[in-house]
């Protein structure tokens, strides 16, 4: 006979240990079945001395049976775990691994259903499924079984880790999980992969520089948005530290003997790779879990399973809690343990932990609704939401806020700065197009997306959107979205289909032949001679575009962020005329030739538009090659501009200084004016910087696209204006994190000047810098000996009438700020006029 329990809890991690903890309190007939020797396997299996954080921290706690959760020591909190455990009377089985979940009652009336799982070759296995009432029966490893009325699904997704796709994935120095760092010495190692996991893996393998490892983590974002703060914090202080080096927009290409070849914004990178760490997330054991009649969100391999508002997946009386119903968190995952047994116990009143938070959250918007019915309405009717679980919700609207806007108010402005993305759940907004006259709008209705150009491309708004009707939006922090992105594939899905449907006016047979893709540095999308005939729009980034003149390639253009190229074999047919590349690691939509040929044949005007810029560019092509031997000069001076901008990273600027050296008179009025506008404290060094076709561009900030100095301030005191400058503010610590990442040397770090008095005060005391005494010298003379250092930049000098002082005290001109775009017809020009 099998034994037979009111509740059977599979896994011994957080959630599982609270549901048994507080079932053992409630006096519950339970049992916890653990497949390891050891409880929490998890957190177990972490590496050795980890400190495991106890976030979100606005969250309360609950557990049963005593069993208590604080930050600490990873061998501190299983000794405490294992204490209470053993304390509260908790039944639990050890090397107990379940094989099988099968229904010990009758068959439920009309549900059997085809279950398609996807392997992770591609192919698909399907196989019909019949859903029974509880009881269960649970077969183990051992042949025995067991029978619960109620079971609990509390294994998490570690065991199925997300595998290496690229060439040598199979080599034996790839590993994918990292018990004790202290095992290693001596080695370079590469850590894939820039969530907790792997940060904590790098920060490990890195902490004794007696073991004399050389540690790198590469990270495929720009940003760590799946990691905690704390975690990234500490990576970027290792970093300074030169402890770890770090690669972000990096991905792997392929993993030989000893080495491993990179993706880098900046082009392929081969390494020494002794070691080579993957942390780059898991997924659910779909195959077991639909054996047991629980049925997923979706077909990705991602999706989490359906559940209801109180755990209960498709298949009656199994509940999911923990990782495994898409609450990472172990404070998340403790309360779904407490609460599942709870509910299972009868109390179907009680409210989930978060529910306060969330319901401040929604206290402004019209409506008597519940949280739960407020989550269901954002998630239903906002499209990039739809495939989040209710649960899931719960956990991504803490970091997002909803808000009612009143008819006509304005979401965000043209040219303000901003990365976060809107989300319209009711009512819809107008986007206001064009510039001069506002009237122009396009409606974005209920269900669509806003405000995702600053989300992928980092540039600052491209238009003034108002509330078009009274209508309720869901504000979506960037890390929050990234975060959205990452963990739900049909949300990512969302945003790409939602971008490339704008990019292309909206037209669905060329969406449905859209893919984005992202192009490393150097790398040509179109190559000269090629038969191929797709279009390009370039998402974020910017492309140079070259020809072989002469037998030498000679630069042609520079093609900026929402720009498209490849039209020409389009409309004419033939080979491709020109080669286009990346200057910048480029995110680009690639679409299919015959989908845009049938665009063009429906919009004639279209059409004639593209006639009369391709006749423009056939026309300068032809006049190259017919004048290539006279004007070599010229031909050399076109490659020469296009190198220069690849080189020193103009192509992802958003504004430069410029000096033409045969203006230029040496008379540094542009420094003493910057100086003077700043404190004393200038921010520009004329001298310092490379020229090119005699346009000399000095050392001042070019307030990037994507800022390198963004990414590591601690008081988050950088930020980018309404006119695009990027500037930093009061509240700047002096760490000097901002210099180090500042790839142009744009960034010093200097003493705090002393205020400067009043001329009244000269007047009558002689205090303060008098006339024609420059502010700079007095600064100078007068700062506090221990006054602390911050980082001073280029600010464009912002809030100040007639724009940046530099080009303003110019006497005779030579000094200009232009966007790369400028840039280049400016050295096109100079070279003419020379």
């Amino acid at each position: 006979m099998s034994e037979r329990f009111r509740i059977a809890i599979i896994g011994s991690g957080p959630a599982g240990l609270s549901a048994a903890a507080h079932a053992a309190q409630l006096g519950l007939s339970h049992v916890l079945l653990e497949k390891t020797d050891h409880l929490s396997d998890t957190i177990y299996k972490y590496q050795k001395g980890k400190h495991v954080m106890a976030t979100p921290a606005q969250l309360v706690l609950r557990a049963g049976g005593g069993l208590a959760f604080a930050a600490g020591k990873r061998e501190a909190i299983l000794g405490s775990w294992g204490e209470r455990i053993a304390a509260a009377g908790v039944n639990v089985r050890l090397n107990a691994e379940v094989t099988a979940i099968a229904g010990a009652g009758d068959a439920i009336p009309g549900s059997v259903q085809a279950i398609v799982t996807r392997k992770r070759d591609g192919s698909s296995e399907t196989r019909e499924l019949q859903r029974h009432a509880p009881p269960y029966r649970l077969t183990l490893a051992d042949g025995s079984a067991i029978i619960a009325d109620t079971v609990i699904l509390a294994i998490g997704t570690q065991g199925n880790p997300n595998l290496m796709a690229c060439p040598g994935a199979a080599l034996p120095h790839v590993q994918y999980q990292l018990d004790d760092p202290a095992a290693y010495n001596d080695e370079h190692i590469f850590v894939i992969g820039g969530g907790d996991a792997g940060i904590e893996n790098a920060l490990g393998l890195a902490a004794d520089a007696a073991q004399g490892n050389v540690v790198t983590l590469v990270n495929r974002s720009a940003e760590f948005s799946t990691a905690k703060d704390a975690n990234v914090k500490a990576l970027l202080a290792a970093r300074d530290a030169g402890r770890i080096s770090i690669m972000t927009g990096t991905t792997t290409r392929a993993i030989e003997p000893g080495w491993v070849v990179l993706d880098t914004p900046e082009g392929e990178v081969r390494a020494r790779c002794d070691r080579l760490i993957a942390r780059m997330g898991s997924a659910p054991p779909r195959g077991f879990i639909e054996g047991c009649g629980v049925e997923f969100a979706s077909s990705d391999r991602l999706a989490y399973p359906k559940l209801s508002a109180v755990f209960e997946s498709t298949a009656p009386g199994i509940f999911v809690v923990g990782a495994l119903a898409g609450y990472p968190l172990i404070k998340h995952c403790m309360n779904q343990g407490h609460d599942v047994v709870e509910f299972i116990n009868g109390n179907t009143a009680l409210l989930p932990a978060d529910e306060p938070i969330l319901a401040e959250k929604f206290t402004g918007l019209p409506g008597n609704r519940s949280v739960s019915d407020w989550l269901e309405f954002l998630r239903s009717r906002v499209s990039i939401l739809a495939g989040m679980s209710l649960l899931q919700m719960r956990e991504f609207m803490l970091d997002s806020e909803a808000r009612l806007y009143r008819a006509g108010e304005v979401i965000f402005e043209r040219n303000a700065p901003g990365s976060s993305l809107f989300g319209i759940a009711d009512g819809e907004v107008r986007v206001e197009i064009d510039p001069g006259n506002p009237a122009i709008t396009v409606a974005l209705p209920q269900g669509s997306i806003v405000g995702e150009v600053g989300l992928i491309s980092g540039r600052r708004r491209g238009a003034t959107v108002r509330a078009g009707s009274d209508c309720i939006l869901v504000e979506i922090s960037r890390t929050a979205a990234l975060r959205l992105m990452s963990a739900v594939p049909s949300a990512r899905r969302e945003v790409d289909r939602l971008t490339t449907e704008r990019s292309v006016l909206q037209i669905a047979a060329i969406v449905a032949t859209a893919k984005v893709e992202t192009i490393p540095a150097g790398k040509a999308v179109i190559s000269e001679g090629d038969s191929g005939d797709d279009i390009f729009i370039i998402r974020s980034g910017s492309m140079v575009v070259e020809r072989q003149i002469g037998g030498k390639p000679v630069f042609l253009n520079y093609v900026p962020a929402g720009s498209f190229v490849g039209e020409m074999a389009v409309i004419d047919g033939g080979t491709r005329s020109a080669t286009v590349r990346a200057a910048v690691k480029s995110d680009v939509i690639r679409l299919g030739g015959a989908a845009f040929r049938d665009l063009l044949a429906a919009k004639p005007d279209l059409l004639a538009r593209l006639r009369a810029e391709m006749a423009t560019r056939t026309a300068m092509n032809a006049m190259i090659e017919s004048k290539k031997d006279s004007f070599r000069g010229l031909v050399d001076m076109y490659t020469g501009v296009a190198n220069f901008l690849v080189e020193n990273g103009v192509g992802e600027a958003t504004d430069v200084l410029l000096i033409d050296e045969k203006l230029c008179v040496g008379c540094d009025n542009c420094e003493k004016a910057c100086a003077d506008s700043h404190d004393g404290l200038s921010r520009l060094d004329r001298e310092a910087g490379r020229t090119y076709a005699h346009l000399h561009v000095p050392t001042s900030c070019r307030h990037c696209e994507h800022p390198h100095c963004m990414a590591d301030c601690p008081p988050n005191a950088i930020h980018r204006g309404p006119t695009g400058e990027v500037y930093i503010d009061d509240s700047c610590i002096g760490c000097g994190n901002c210099q180090r990442g500042c790839p142009y040397g744009v960034i010093r770090m200097d003493k705090v000047p002393p205020k400067k008095p009043w001329l009244l005060s000269w007047l009558l005391f002689g205090q303060g810098p008098g006339p024609g005494e420059p502010d700079a010298k007095w600064s100078k003379k007068h700062a506090h000996a221990e006054a602390p250092k911050k980082a001073i930049k280029c600010d464009m000098c912002s809030g100040q009438s007639g724009g940046p002082a530099c080009v303003r005290a110019c006497p005779t001109g030579a000094a200009i700020r232009v966007s790369p775009e400028q840039f280049l017809t400016v050295a096109l020009l100079d070279r003419g006029q020379g």
